[in-house]
């Protein structure tokens, strides 16, 4: 089996086809054997009904006893040792089936690893959800040709070969009568292909839908929207189950000539053999060789058909799985390096300028504006942004993600123990050893240490780790959970509040301790007294490192060093917030209607 921490190879994306071809080529052994066994399997399989008629024709009818004896424990013998063999080739064409299920699955992670923060922008989760749970189950399955499919073929050329010694007219029927009928089921082979694209694109946009639908719940039913899109999520429902019947009407033909056509054959190949029978010109026991000949090809015909039906869905799932593989993360042509001290950061689009060891914020009326700035400054999208006069497109994106971290205010959480979902690098008071969740990412912010802190452990994790909970103003989160930082946290939070989920997203963000913190809205779900808290301990937490906030909350624009006011996605004045409001009626409109809902908010509660 593919070992769960080694390399899985580098796919072959050239089409489905060939990625079939590759998931074949990574275990050789195991597909060779496979092939071996179902090929000797069915070629005993055929093997019976000629000791069948060894036994009636030398044993029986001469009324040789002895003789049938001999033939009768043969019969038994093949019989067992093939019992065995098939034990043999589905233990092996099981491990087969699992190496290419799970080489497929860790070649799709990685890829989603590689792509990154690209992943989102580049396919729906939907997509990727689809190919996890149905496509890598169907690519798997359809590589159970390699074993009996092989095996059918080396069997039906064996009956064929057994055939001619008895009547080469029955065998002649047999050899063109058999692909004839494969060749029937074809185009329904073809019309399945087309019928399943176009379900599995359908079964795609529908789990997107569902993901939407279980992240948005509540505030679609908070606007009265929830109506609305359980009638959308319905008739998307139905169109899906409309495409899985035409699916289904195409599967059962196949599947209904596969077994009915063989079987028909079979009556017509018995009729013309009891004709000859009755004419004297084969034995009797020639005559039950021939069905039993007939009776075994009906098998292996069926199961190609099967096989037939099952490449087909394969090819559909490889397909999009190479479709998947194909994308590409923006291209890193950076060559040189990162400044060697903390410098400005610049954005000529916007205006913006990061001064080094300050908290700068960024006020605008249209919050996408102000994360379009934090996008480019931290080169999640191609800009003329600049890093101590060097453009950051220019410099190696691996020591940009080093030093420059990203905060969502939606950044992914992961399930786990809050301890856990915090700082993925801690050892916890048990002792157990922490998983890393995420990588540094655009909406999903760092788990790791800075690179040359090392892992914490122990005592020496509790200080950062209380401070940065402190730093957040979520201890109060910690005390009221029944079990501490060893409480359970749901995937994403669910089990949180939105204003919890906020702060201990900022926690995972101080952990990280990046040199340049560029903060979206981190403060937007809180109330006015935790967020002036909050805003009080980021900046002495920060003192002396670069940070940048996007807000519109007066108690944060206060604590921060430069404000940047920004309307249409340019910087339409600079300087402290007091500065702002007195000369900039816009700006102090925008910051005096967030504060009059905040002191709503808070009556509220």
């Amino acid at each position: 089996m593919i070992d769960a921490y080694g390399d899985p190879g580098t796919p072959d994306c050239r089409g489905g086809g060939r990625y079939l071809w590759w998931l074949v080529r990574c275990q050789p052994g195991r597909s060779l054997a496979g092939a071996v066994l179902g090929s000797v399997w069915m070629a005993l399989l055929a093997a019976t009904p000629y000791l069948l008629s060894r036994a009636i024709d030398d044993g029986l009818e001469p009324g040789d006893y002895p003789a049938l004896a001999g033939w009768t424990a043969v019969l038994f013998a093949v019989g067992a040792f093939n019992a065995w063999l098939s034990i043999m080739r589905h233990r092996t064409m099981t491990r087969v089936r699992m190496d290419a299920n799970f080489r497929t699955v860790k070649v799709v992670v990685g890829q989603a690893v590689r792509l990154g923060a690209a992943l989102p922008r580049r396919v729906g989760a939907g997509e990727v959800v689809t190919i996890g749970v149905g496509d890598v189950q169907t690519i798997s399955q359809s590589l159970t040709v390699v074993g009996p499919g092989v095996g059918t073929v080396v069997a039906y050329l064996a009956v064929a070969g057994l055939l001619v010694a008895i009547s080469p007219l029955i065998a002649a029927v047999v050899l063109l009568g058999m692909p004839l009928i494969v060749v029937l089921v074809g185009p329904l082979l073809a019309r399945l292909q087309g019928t399943e694209t176009e379900y599995r694109e359908r079964q795609g946009v529908l789990t997107a839908r569902i993901a939407d639908l279980a992240g948005g719940l509540r505030v679609l039913n908070g606007l009265g929207g929830k109506g609305l899109f359980a009638d959308a999520f319905h008739r998307d429902s139905q169109r899906l189950r409309r495409q899985g019947y035409r699916v289904g009407a195409v599967t059962s033909w196949v599947q209904a000539l596969g077994v009915g056509l063989p079987t028909l054959f079979l009556a017509v190949v018995t009729w013309m053999a009891a004709r000859l029978a009755a004419q004297g010109a084969i034995s009797i026991g020639e005559l039950v060789s021939v069905y039993g000949y007939v009776a075994v090809l009906v098998g292996p015909v069926a199961f190609w058909v099967e096989c037939g039906y099952q490449i087909s869905r394969g090819l559909v799932s490889a397909r999009r799985v190479v479709r998947f593989l194909r994308l590409e993360p923006p291209a890193d042509i950076g060559t040189r390096d990162a400044p060697a001290q903390p410098a400005v950061l610049h954005d000529p689009e916007s205006g913006v300028r990061v001064r080094p060891g300050q908290l700068t914020a960024l006020a605008c009326g249209h919050p996408a504006d102000a994360a379009a700035v934090v996008d480019r400054l931290g080169r999640y999208v191609p800009s003329n942004a600049t890093w101590g006069g060097i453009p950051l497109d220019e410099i190696t994106l691996p020591q940009i993600r080093e030093r420059i971290l990203v905060a969502d205010h939606e950044a992914d959480l992961f399930a786990g123990t809050l301890h856990e979902v915090v700082d993925g690098s801690v050892t916890p008071p048990g002792g157990a050893g922490l998983r890393q969740d995420a990588a540094p990412s655009r909406g999903a912010t760092s788990h790791n240490t800075p690179a040359d802190a090392g892992p914490r452990t122990g005592a020496s994790a509790k200080a950062p780790l209380s401070e940065a909970l402190h730093a957040a103003v979520a201890d109060d989160i910690v005390q009221g959970l029944p079990d501490g930082l060893d409480s359970p946290i749901d995937a994403q939070a669910r089990n949180l509040s939105g204003g919890q989920r906020q702060r201990i997203r900022l926690v995972r963000a101080l952990l990280a301790d990046p040199e340049v913190l560029l903060a979206v809205e981190p403060t937007s779900a809180l109330d006015a007294h935790t967020e002036a808290r909050l805003a009080q301990r980021l900046r002495t937490a920060r003192q002396g490192r670069t940070t940048v906030v996007t807000t519109t909350s007066p108690l944060v624009l206060d604590r921060a060093d430069t404000v940047y006011f920004l309307q249409e996605g340019r910087a339409a004045a600079v300087g402290s917030h007091r500065e702002l409001l007195e000369s900039e009626p816009a700006y102090r409109a925008l910051v005096a209607r967030d504060a009059e809902e905040s002191a709503a908010e808070e009556a509220i509660r």
